[in-house]
């Protein structure tokens, strides 16, 4: 049994933005982080890989390159939390306990849970910007489409960047207006969701954007199963258990997605499987020495990495104020921030908290689709991410 001071269960976003603020203080306390992967992904550009704007290999680094100075580095993978013992289990049979704990193991991909799908992302024309492996898969039904049915997805579960399976529908309308093959195509966006987006300010723009391109939404629509070699999509109505057949050219699948299985199997989750955390202070509702934020946390905001940069301080803040023994004042507003791509060259920058309120950056009207918002997203938020929130300057 190994221990240690604080512990972290992560090494994404949410991870090392923590333990680099950790480590960026004047007297700093010990961190060991626990993360398996060997590199590191700027998941926001996928959306524009999907398109043929940027390869693959321009969204991934070494993760020992991002591992803040001091931090113990343990390359495994967190298998069981034991919150009740103070002690994480590792995949090598090794206990880890702790003085504070920090999860930020983000979000699972449950490919599975579509009948039919697994094994075929790349296939029949059924594509995801949703991981590293498949985003390929996405320029490449592109570039084949010469007509037909283009049908883009998103499921009935939270998803990280919740404005990304339409983001590549606009690029993708895009492509095949550039390709010549628009007039002989539907694009049709087969979503979960009552509508386009949850604010209304950035919603009426999106909803001018799908009249301008003459794009079809079928709302309130799960996609529950796919018949590959058929090319047809089985949706189930939310409201009224209905089934509906789509024929595709093309597929683009957000799939459905939850807390990891080992976050769900411990004491660590609530009814939902998230890490139950308060939504102010990011500190566990039954653990007062775990804290958590990203994408496997209950916080009930969109799951982002501008979220992310939010809570980040905040967590540092009340962690240390614990460890202090003082009150935890620092508190998260539930900012969240999601660059809507609308074509090439466009883009909406939407930012709002828990109440759905507007917390806009620039003295501009965010809700206008903008060049500038675009090479922002395209240049300056990369930069910003390597080098300012990951090194916990940001």
């Amino acid at each position: 049994m190994t221990q240690h001071t604080i512990l972290i269960v992560g090494g994404g976003t949410g991870g090392l933005s923590v333990a680099a603020r950790l480590r960026n203080l004047p007297d700093p306390p010990a961190v060991t982080l626990i993360e398996p992967s060997e590199f590191h992904d700027y998941q926001p550009l996928w959306t524009l890989v999907g398109a043929g704007v940027l390869d693959k290999q321009k969204t991934r680094r070494r993760q020992a390159d991002y591992i803040p100075h001091g931090v113990k580095w343990l390359k495994t993978r967190a298998v069981a939390f034991e919150p009740e013992h103070r002690c994480v289990i590792t995949e090598d049979g090794a206990h880890h306990t702790y003085e504070q704990l920090v999860v930020a193991v983000g979000i699972q991909l449950d490919w599975h849970k579509i009948e039919g799908l697994p094994g075929h992302i790349g296939e029949h024309g059924i594509c995801s910007n949703y991981s590293y492996e498949t985003v390929d898969s996405t320029r490449a039904a592109l570039a084949n489409f010469r007509g037909g049915n283009a049908v883009f997805t998103f499921p009935a579960t939270p998803v990280k960047c919740a404005g990304a399976p339409q983001k590549i529908m606009y690029l993708a309308d895009d492509v095949l207006r550039r390709a010549g093959v628009r007039e002989r195509s539907r694009v049709i966006y087969a979503a979960a969701g009552g509508s386009i987006f949850g604010i209304p300010k950035y919603a009426k723009t999106l909803n001018a954007v799908v009249e301008r391109r003459g794009i079809e939404t079928s709302f309130r629509h799960n996609l529950v199963a796919v018949e590959p070699a058929a090319r047809r999509a089985h949706f189930r109505h939310l409201d009224t258990g209905e089934l509906k057949t789509l024929e595709f050219e093309l597929l683009h699948v957000a799939p459905p997605q939850s807390a990891p299985d080992v976050v769900k199997q411990s004491a660590l989750a609530n009814a939902d499987g998230w890490v139950e955390v308060h939504k102010h202070t990011l500190q566990h509702a039954r653990f007062p020495d775990v804290f958590a934020l990203g994408d496997a946390s209950s916080l009930p905001t969109s799951r982002t990495g501008a979220a992310i940069r939010k809570q980040a301080p905040v967590l540092v803040a009340n962690l240390l104020a614990f460890r202090a023994g003082q009150p935890l004042t620092a508190s998260y507003d539930g900012y969240a921030s999601c660059p809507l791509v609308t074509g090439f060259g466009k883009l909406v920058l939407a930012e709002f908290d828990y109440d759905g309120v507007a917390q806009e950056s620039f003295p501009f009207d965010q809700s206008q689709e903008r060049y500038s918002m675009y090479a922002l997203k395209l240049h300056a938020l990369p930069e910003l991410y390597w080098n300012g929130m990951l090194r916990g300057r940001a």
